[in-house]
């Protein structure tokens, strides 16, 4: 994943903040050119940050997903990390914590050491 430092988050930003939207009206929010954001909106869907909306296949409308906003929460840690992606990837992972061990039937199982 190579993301456009500054300009891809700023585009994500916007979509986080203004809601679904166009190259046009985000281009307006985040002070870049709609040409700019034209040709990194694709790019971003391409990396599975944002998707496209709606019935018409060349809407142009967009909004952020999971993943985008999870590359939001970690965008500080861009230029940090040798691969960005993994680090997304690790962190949309649920927590053992947030998982539980489920028997076939759906029931909750206890794990070891578990008090009734």
């Amino acid at each position: 994943m190579k993301l456009r430092y500054e300009t891809d988050f700023l585009i994500l930003e916007g979509l986080e903040e203004h809601g679904r939207n166009v190259a046009t009206n985000l281009s307006h929010h985040i002070d870049r050119t709609r040409k700019n954001i034209n040709v990194r909106l694709p790019m971003l869907q391409d990396y599975g940050l944002v998707n496209k909306i709606g019935p018409a296949e060349h809407s142009g409308l967009y909004e952020i997903n999971d993943y985008g906003r999870t590359a939001l929460h970690y965008q500080d840690q861009y230029e940090e990390v040798d691969d960005f992606e993994a680090l997304l990837e690790n962190a949309m992972k649920p927590s053992a914590a947030e998982t539980s061990r489920s028997s076939s039937d759906g029931t909750q199982e206890m794990a070891a050491g578990d008090d009734d």
